[in-house]
Parts: structure tokens; C-alpha cells; sequence
């Protein structure tokens, strides 16, 4: 068998396609102007998450076209079908934030769904922003079909009075505005040209990190997912993808043989490296699950703590994701990462080929300062660490990339929201030297485990943001930066330390320790754990109370359902 010649008595068209009695089912298909031929050959799910929500993902339906051509020209029949997106960069800093964790469940279920009731026999699976990239791998891995993935492309960089600007600096010139230090006009201008193209958040945010996991985990082609949306070339990717889904078809290369655990060592070694989004320590155990792979926030933060910080991009360094692609793309990262010894090589990936095979004819670009070499580090240690203790047995995560000092100490502001935590921000109602916790904000507790990035920003607007701490049983944006502590559990909503917390406890931060501690002792947590009360869950329906009863803790990422561990028949078997 090759890439153009399919026996469809193992694929799963042919319980659609196949056979008399599937005359029905063939009716359908040629109404939609198959012909006999393309009825017959292999299907392929071309998923996207087109939609006019944000710039992230306005570009995915072009380019779907794209991968379309490239499923056609291997003798494929490509089926377009799109799913949801919510965009953290509006939902933040108000409800609509709950729903964001929240999606890359429905992302996750609705791709299986389409793909299981149509039957496709492979899946390219192309997503812009935020929870939808690692939605898309989810469904990858749950249905273990052979798959390749395709990132959108991030935005290109604005530019306000001659400096380059992105939407971080729009969120942060609020906490100027709000302090008399921006005018209305310079907001407003700020604004209208921070985001000057299609494309998600140009720095190393949720998105751009996510889309440099799904390089080095394997399931994007080499270079992909670097080229920002509007470049031209990114339909050479998409060509390419469509034509490689056909040859792992034929190949029989799936999902499963591509993540492995030392592939989930190799994307946690690259966030940590790029000083990426804490959101990926939610996201690799979430893509481990589905895989049946033990793999949590403690695993992912042990790999943070050997790894180096070599790639120089904001929000902790200065340079955004259009820079490392034209320095030597995700490829150039991972090369040095595995010359020196931190990135498992023999990994397959959608090529075919292994990850050291696909580096083979990368060569070290030292015409630029983008990425350094792995030896040479701009720090010795990973831009993010795990931290635990007693305020967080069950674990923290904090971003240090860019921070010089990494220990603080102080008395505890506590806040049972975050709307509660930014109104006092915002009228100055707090003190130099606090930590400032917001809690009732996880994945049970807010639900749906918000952002705090509308907060934090505002901090650093002020001039505070290397002056306070944050604390929080909830998630940062990968926009975030200072001293903000995310994924604190357990939960206060199910009865965790953060919840226990009273103002003026002393807290002691330790990020090169790998601590978060309150100085109380264990019988004063337990005397306050007997009077705390579970607070009521507001919503008693819908999308929300679903996942609020479903969900479980942020250090096994959020997920819904058991996993591939206890998975009996999987998909691509049937």
C-alpha cells in the first residue's frame, strides 16, 4: 500500500461508503457533488476553528482551502467541518472568562463527535487561539486517527509612536489610564493599531506557545507553526499537511505512536524554554490523558525546573513570534535544545521521520539574538516553575522568565473574586508589599478557572507589578507577567489551604525553592478548615454546571473524563 492506494476494509468509511446496503448514506454524499470515485477513497476531516470571534481565527477557513488542495492532489477526499472558539482576549476580565477553559472540552468532544458520525478516516485539525490548539491535539489523540495539526499563524506586531506594540501593552496602558500616566487619545490610538492583522497574540501567550508544543510534540510539520498569519507562504504548510495526512494514512503512523512521554517531556521542555504560557502546565496533562499517560503539573514542572530559558520573547523578553520565525523558526529552538542534551531525538513526529532526523539539516542561525544557544542560556532554569507547599500540596505554577527577583513575602489581601480583587486595584486599594489572592476561581470554583490577565495588567500599569504578588486558584494569561502564582491547588472551592486564608497571613514565595507557603501551622489550617463552608455554585444548568460537575483539579489539566487509561475500543479500531 501506498499514499495512493487505501483498502478501505480497515478504514473507518467504510461503514459509510462501502457496500449496498450504504446506498443511503452514498446518496448524501453525492448530492454534496462527490462523484463515485472520491466517494470511495479515503476520507479526511479538514476541522478548523473558523470564526468572526477574533483575529485568531478569521484566516482558518482560507487556509482550510489549503489543506484541502493538498488531501485532493494525495488522492484523498477532504470533508471541511469547523467547531467553536472562545477567545480569551475578549472574554477576559469579565464572566464570559468562564466559559474559556470550558471550551477546549467542547472543542475536544465536538471534533470526535463530527468524526465519529461521519465515519472520517483521518483528520487535519487547524486551530488560531488560546484553548482551541489544544482542544484540536485532544481530539487528535482521543480518536487516534492519523492526524496532523495546523496553527493559524499569529498576528504581525502594531506600532504606536514608532514602537512596536501588541495587545499586552493595550491591557497594561489600562492600569496607565487608570493612574493619569495614558490620556483618552492615546488609548484610543493604542487600541485601533495594536493588532494590525489576522493572527492570534504575537507573543509567546497561550496560542504561540501551544503552536510551538505542537512542533516539538510532533503533530505539525517543521516550520509551521511559526509563520504568522498573513505571510503568504503559510499555504505552502497547508498544501503540505494535507498531502502528509495521506501518507500517514498509508503509513498507518497515528496519534499514539507520535505522543508519547518523552514527546510530553519534549513540548514541556520547549514552554519552559520559550518561556511560554503557565496555561501549557493545564494543557499537557490534558493531551496526556487522552493518551492514558500518567503526566501532571509536577511532572510538567520537573521539567521546567532543568530546563534553560533560551528564547527571548515577550512578555518576559522583547521580541514576538514573527522574530523566532525569521531568526530560524520552532526548528532553531528545538536544534539547540537537542544538541545540548534536553529534547529526546529518536521521537517520531507527522513526518515519519524522528525529531533528530528532522533537525538534521537545521543549521545554528548566529546572525541573530532570538534564541540562544542552550548552553550560552539567558537563564539556567526553565521561564516558568512549579511551586508547592502548604498553601499548595496539590501544586502552583509560576512564570519567572524576565524577573530578576524571584523570592517575595507578605501579608495576605484575600478576595473571593476576581471582579473583587480588580476593583480594588483599580481604585489603589491596596498596599506596596501585599500579596493580593483571588480565590473561588478554579476549574469547580469558578467555574471554568478564569484568567486574571485584566488584573495583572493593571498592576503593572500602575508601576506595581514587580511590587505586589498574586496568588490565585485560577489561570494566568500567557500575557501575564510579575509575580502571579496560578493553579493553586487544591481548589478553595473544594476546600484548599488558598481558601483558608485570612488577610494579614504572612505568605513566603520562593520560586527558586519551588515553594508556596503561609506561616501557620498545620493545626491552625486544621481548626479553620472545620469552620469553612463550600460556597453555592450560581449555575444550576447549562454548559457551565455541566463542566463544574465533571471537571477535575488543575493538576491532572482540567479534564472532564477518564481518559484513554480506561478507554476500551478506540475510535480509529472500529
Amino acid at each position: 500500500m501506498d499514499a495512493k492506494t487505501f483498502d478501505k476494509k480497515r478504514l473507518p468509511s467504510r461503514h459509510v461508503t462501502e457496500g449496498p446496503e450504504r446506498a443511503p448514506h452514498r446518496s448524501f454524499l453525492y448530492a454534496m457533488g462527490l462523484s463515485g470515485d472520491e466517494i470511495h477513497q479515503p476520507l479526511v476531516g479538514v476541522a478548523t476553528c473558523w470564526n468572526e470571534s477574533a483575529p485568531c481565527n478569521i484566516a482558518l477557513q482560507r487556509q482550510a482551502q489549503v489543506v484541502k488542495k493538498g488531501v485532493v492532489h494525495a488522492s484523498g477526499t477532504p470533508r471541511e467541518f469547523t467547531t467553536i472558539t472562545v477567545t480569551d482576549g475578549i472574554a477576559m476580565g469579565h464572566q464570559g472568562m468562564k466559559a474559556s477553559l470550558a471550551s477546549r472540552e467542547v472543542i475536544a468532544d465536538s471534533v470526535e463527535l463530527s468524526m465519529r458520525g461521519h465515519c472520517y478516516d483521518a483528520l487535519v485539525g487547524m486551530a488560531g487561539c488560546d484553548k482551541s490548539l489544544p482542544g484540536m491535539m485532544m481530539a487528535m489523540v482521543r480518536l487516534n486517527v492519523p492526524s496532523i495539526f495546523v496553527y493559524g499563524g499569529s498576528i504581525l506586531p502594531g506600532s504606536f509612536k514608532g514602537n512596536p506594540v501588541t495587545v499586552q501593552d493595550v491591557f497594561e496602558a489600562v492600569g496607565l489610564h487608570s493612574v493619569g500616566e495614558m490620556s483618552d487619545e492615546d488609548l484610543l490610538e493604542l487600541e485601533k493599531v495594536a493588532c494590525p492583522s489576522a493572527g492570534a497574540c504575537g507573543a509567546q501567550f497561550t496560542a504561540n506557545t501551544m503552536a510551538t508544543v505542537s512542533e516539538a510534540i510532533g503533530l505539525a510539520l517543521p516550520y509551521s507553526a511559526g509563520a504568522p498569519a498573513p505571510y503568504e507562504m503559510r499555504d505552502q504548510f497547508c498544501m503540505a499537511s494535507g498531502e502528509m495526512i495521506m501518507e500517514l494514512l498509508a503509513r498507518e503512523i497515528r496519534p499514539r505512536d507520535i505522543v508519547t512521554l518523552k514527546a510530553l517531556e519534549n513540548a514541556a521542555t520547549v514552554v519552559a524554554a520559550s518561556g511560554g504560557s503557565t496555561n501549557a502546565a493545564l494543557h499537557l496533562p490534558a493531551i496526556a490523558n487522552e493518551c492514558g499517560i500518567e503526566f501532571d503539573l509536577f511532572d510538567v514542572a520537573e521539567i521546567f525546573k532543568r530546563t534553560p530559558y533560551v528564547a527571548d520573547l515577550k512578555p518576559g523578553g522583547k521580541y514576538v513570534a514573527k522574530d523566532m520565525f525569521e531568526a530560524g523558526g520552532i526548528p532553531l529552538l528545538i536544534k539547540t535544545l537537542l544538541d545540548n542534551g534536553f529534547i529526546h531525538g529518536e521521537c517520531m513526529t507527522v513526518t515519519g521521520r524522528t525529531i533528530a532526523e528532522n533537525m538534521e539539516s537545521v543549521k545554528w542561525n548566529d546572525q541573530q539574538d532570538v534564541v540562544y544557544p542552550a548552553d550560552k542560556p539567558i537563564t539556567p532554569t526553565g521561564g516558568v516553575v512549579g511551586l508547592r507547599g502548604n498553601v499548595a500540596p496539590d501544586g502552583a505554577i509560576v512564570k519567572v522568565a524576565g524577573m530578576e527577583v524571584q523570592t517575595f513575602t507578605g501579608p495576605a489581601r484575600c478576595f473571593d473574586s476576581e471582579e473583587a480583587c480588580f476593583e480594588a486595584v483599580s481604585n489603589r486599594d491596596y498596599k506596596e508589599g501585599d500579596v493580593l489572592v483571588i480565590r473561588y476561581e478554579g476549574p469547580k470554583g469558578g467555574p471554568g478557572m478564569r484568567e486574571m490577565l485584566s488584573t495583572t495588567a493593571a498592576l503593572y500599569g500602575q508601576g506595581m507589578g514587580d511590587k505586589v504578588a498574586l496568588i490565585t486558584d485560577g489561570r494566568f494569561s500567557g500575557a501575564t507577567r510579575g509575580f502571579c502564582i496560578g493553579h493553586v491547588g487544591p481548589e478553595a472551592a473544594v476546600g484548599g489551604p488558598i481558601g483558608l486564608l485570612k488577610d494579614g497571613d504572612k505568605i513566603i514565595i520562593d520560586a527558586v525553592a519551588g515553594t508556596l507557603d503561609v506561616e501557620l501551622s498545620d493545626e491552625e489550617l486544621e481548626e479553620r478548615r472545620k469552620a469553612w463552608e463550600a460556597p453555592d455554585n450560581p449555575y444550576k444548568s447549562g454548559a457551565l454546571w455541566k463542566y463544574a460537575d465533571q471537571v477535575g483539579p488543575a493538576r491532572l489539566g482540567a479534564v472532564t473524563h477518564p481518559g484513554g487509561k480506561v478507554e476500551v475500543e478506540c475510535y480509529a479500531n472500529v
